[in-house]
Parts: C-alpha cells; sequence; structure tokens
C-alpha cells in the first residue's frame, strides 16, 4: 500500500506538487477539539507536461496492478461481494436484484448490539463498520470519470468511441448496478412505456428512435446530451487517459437513457485531492419535480446542472486545465435551455401499487409491505426526508456520520464526515443501486442498516425486513 502511494503521489498528472513521500496522516487535534488537516500545495494541475505521452501511458499501466490491488482488498475487507439475488423480485429488464446486508461488521459484534451503542461508545471503540465509511474512488489520488464495461462496450460497439482508461477500471462488480441499459420513461409520452425499447439511447440512433415523439427543440436538446465533449481523462491532449486522442465523453454516457450506470467521479468542490468526495451517477429520472441538483453542490436547476457538468465538473473544477483540454461553453439561452427541457421530460418508472399520494393501496400490497410502510412513516423517521409522492423533501441534510469514527486516510481518501447532502427521491429506489451518494451500500438491506444507526431507530430485525419490501415498491 505504502509503496503503490509513493508511486501515485510522485507522477507528472499529480494534482499536487510532486512529492516522494507518503503523506503523513493528516488529522491532527487542534486546539479548539477539532481535527484538521493540512493545506494543499496548490489547488490547480499541472499544464505543462515534460513527458512524451507513451511514456506516461506505460507508467500508468505498469502501476495499474498495484492501485487495483489495493482498492479491492479495501473493497473486499468492507464488504460481501458475493452474488445473492433477492427471490421473487428483480430490477427492469428481469435483472437480479441483489439483496442481504452486504456491509461486514468489526468481529464480535452484532447489528444488534450496535443499535444499542450511543455514536460517542461506537466511535470510541472503532465499531463503525468500515463500509459505512466514505467510499474511495477506484483511483482517489487522481479521480476522473471511469465507466462500468457495459457502458464502455456498448458505446464502442455503436458509436466507434472507447471510454477505456488505461489507468483504472471500474471497481464494483457489475450485479450491484442498475440494469443496462436501463429503460427510458417519458411525462410527456406515459403510453410508450419504454420508449428506448431496451436500447441504449445514442448519436447514432436517437434520430430514428424519437422522430416523430419529440418536439424539434427536444430533439436538439436529447442530440447534445448525446454529443462528445473534451472532459479531464477524455480528450485530445498528452496527459489524457485514454489510448488514443478522444472527442470526449457526453452526458448520457454517465446518465445512460436519462438514468444511471454507476459510473464514478470525484466531486470537484474541494482541495487538497484526498478531500474530495466520491460521487456515484445521479439518475435524471424524476428531475421534473427537483429543485437540487448535484450530489452535494446544491445547483438551484436542472440548467445550473447541465452547464456546470460541462465547464467544471467535466475538469475536476480546474478552469485552467479545462482551457487546454477543450472546454465547451454550452450557450444559456439555447444550448442549455434545450438540453433541460429534455431533461426534465425523463419520469419515474411506473410504481403500480402506489396510489395517487404515492402511498400503498391497501388491495394491492402485500402484509410486508403495508408494515413496512407504516415503519417509513413511523419508527424508521424515512418520511422526515422522503416524504410523498416522490419521497424527498428538496433540501440538503447533514447526517454528521463523523460522531461514529475517528478520521483516517484510507487509500489516498479522507475518511471524514459527509457535509450536507441532498435528499435523493425513493421513488424507483430498487432500480437505482448502489445508494448514498457515494455508492457505499449496496444493497437496500445495507441501507436500512446506516440509518437504523444514524438515526438511532433501534429497529427489530422484523421490521428492516419490512422496511425494505416497502421500498422495493415504490
Amino acid at each position: 500500500m505504502a509503496a503503490s502511494l509513493v508511486l501515485w503521489l510522485s507522477r507528472a498528472d499529480s494534482q499536487q506538487e510532486p512529492q516522494t513521500t507518503a503523506p503523513q496522516n493528516p488529522y491532527l487535534m487542534g486546539s479548539e477539539g477539532y481535527y484538521k488537516g493540512p493545506r494543499g500545495l496548490t489547488s490547480y494541475q499541472p499544464i505543462a507536461i515534460d513527458q512524451p505521452f507513451a511514456a506516461r501511458m506505460a507508467a500508468d499501466e505498469a502501476a495499474k496492478p498495484a492501485i487495483e490491488r489495493d482498492h479491492q482488498a479495501m473493497l473486499e475487507e468492507r464488504y460481501d461481494l458475493g452474488d445473492h439475488p433477492a427471490q421473487g423480485v428483480t430490477m427492469e429488464h428481469g435483472k437480479p436484484l441483489q439483496e442481504g446486508v452486504r456491509v461486514k461488521l468489526p468481529p464480535g459484534v452484532t447489528w444488534e448490539q450496535l443499535g444499542t451503542m450511543t455514536p460517542e461508545a461506537i466511535r470510541e471503540q472503532g465499531l463503525w463498520p468500515k463500509g459505512f465509511l466514505p467510499l474511495p474512488h477506484p483511483f482517489h489520488h487522481t479521480g476522473g470519470q471511469v465507466f462500468p464495461h457495459e457502458e464502455i462496450d456498448a458505446i464502442k460497439t455503436q458509436d466507434g468511441r472507447d471510454l477505456t482508461r488505461f489507468d483504472i477500471d471500474f471497481d464494483l462488480p457489475e450485479r450491484f448496478l442498475p440494469a443496462f441499459p436501463p429503460a427510458m420513461y417519458l411525462t410527456s409520452r406515459p403510453d410508450l412505456g419504454d420508449v428506448s425499447q431496451g436500447k441504449l439511447v445514442s448519436i447514432t440512433n436517437f434520430f430514428e428512435m424519437f422522430n416523430g415523439v419529440l418536439t424539434p427543440r427536444q430533439l436538439e436538446g436529447l442530440r447534445l446530451l448525446l454529443t462528445p465533449f473534451p472532459e479531464q481523462q477524455f480528450n485530445a491532449t498528452e496527459d489524457r487517459k485514454s489510448a488514443t486522442p478522444c472527442l470526449g465523453v457526453a452526458c448520457f454516457d454517465c446518465h445512460s437513457n436519462g438514468h444511471q450506470n454507476g459510473a464514478v467521479h470525484l466531486a470537484p468542490d474541494n482541495r487538497p485531492e484526498w478531500f474530495r468526495h466520491r460521487v456515484g451517477t445521479v439518475s435524471l429520472r424524476g428531475v421534473n419535480i427537483q429543485r437540487l441538483f448535484g450530489s452535494q453542490r446544491a445547483l438551484k436547476t436542472v440548467e445550473d446542472f447541465t452547464e456546470f457538468e460541462q465547464r467544471t465538473a467535466y475538469f475536476d473544477g480546474d478552469i485552467v486545465t479545462a482551457t487546454k483540454k477543450g472546454v465547451n461553453p454550452l450557450e444559456r439561452g439555447s444550448q442549455v435551455d434545450f438540453m433541460a427541457d429534455f431533461e426534465e421530460m425523463l419520469d419515474f418508472p411506473p410504481a403500480p401499487k402506489l396510489d395517487l399520494f404515492g402511498k400503498l393501496d391497501p388491495a394491492k400490497a402485500t402484509p410486508a409491505e403495508m408494515r413496512g410502510q407504516e415503519v417509513f412513516f413511523g419508527k424508521g423517521q424515512c418520511a422526515s426526508c422522503h416524504q410523498p409522492p416522490y419521497y424527498t423533501d428538496n433540501l440538503m441534510h447533514d447526517l454528521h456520520t463523523e460522531r461514529f469514527f475517528k478520521p483516517d486516510m484510507i487509500n489516498y481518501a479522507a475518511e471524514v464526515g459527509d457535509g450536507n447532502v441532498k435528499t435523493f427521491p425513493l421513488r424507483g429506489i430498487k432500480d437505482n443501486p448502489p445508494y448514498l451518494h457515494d455508492q457505499r451500500l449496496l444493497t437496500l438491506d445495507d441501507s436500512v442498516e446506516f440509518f437504523n444507526l444514524v438515526l438511532g431507530d433501534k429497529l427489530s430485525a422484523q421490521e428492516k425486513q419490512d422496511l425494505v419490501a416497502f421500498m422495493r415498491a415504490l
């Protein structure tokens, strides 16, 4: 682990000045009683690269096995990554839904015992499950967009672009990701059902699929969402992470069919690098009912979100390197507006067991689902933030998870609290794994255990099972 970290820090594409030794644990107790980290050496990434591309690529490829070995060891220490599909329930297209608590417990303790302990006791005894800690990016030191293999293969076949990174691969097993390609539902045409007809919508097929369904304005918005533009790792410069010069990535390379495929990034809103959070791709389903956008940045409109992604998130928040690599300054009044028009047509999947108020119809729901709904609106305190009919309050909340563990550095990621995170809609949650903003919760069962501790609910085993059953019906 230490040797790999030294190599990462000394590479020319570091976002900090080159170092020759691994950083010490940055968390020191200050006089005010708070843990404080160091300031970064620089906010900017190197612009002029002093190595030939071939040498940089060779160094990255040589370092990749050790980086992935360390990251995989961390995942296996935290989770049961086995294939344990739920019985009698699937995601879209019949994909098996993984069930069970996958976060591993510390030795000698049960979930029931943890549920009776105070946050202070869990923290002091080091009993916070490691799978509940912030999840590092597959290569936290470099960050950037990393795509699952299904998306890479489909785009390569359909559009001829290669979204493979030679320095790192996506980390979570495909079984924990949404069905691919996701279904696409439109608020304007519910009669069409899955308007994508089981296909991945891309720049090479969208016109044939949507001509006659969308207005010219909406078609143009969809075209722009499917058009690749330069991005930090995928561009034409010598410090890219694709083997050949690349046109870039498209919005729907991550938000496949307006949903998500599991693609991961680092939030661009912090420095130094290790204080940045891993962020999984959020679904765009139901953005028309949302009032906050971006997992942590509280962007106020979908237009802000659309413009922010290409101007800032695509380049890790570095406006200087964005100029070098080819930032695409979308025009607000037409391009951004057209893209937002289409995004706001994306609908949640059907939920046949819900009534017009977003609650279960007793004539259609099972006894377990009805009991779970009672827990959701009662003892579980879930509805304090997740309010029907779409199960969001459109606000930001800080869960203060730092109550439960001491700060640490793991795989170059600062394990600290999460700060304010927006309330994600729970409509269609069954088809939207993994969970929480950084994908640390692999199943709904994990999510229930996490919030049972964070909220101090003290749920019984039966109440937890019923709560999962209810959320699957949303």
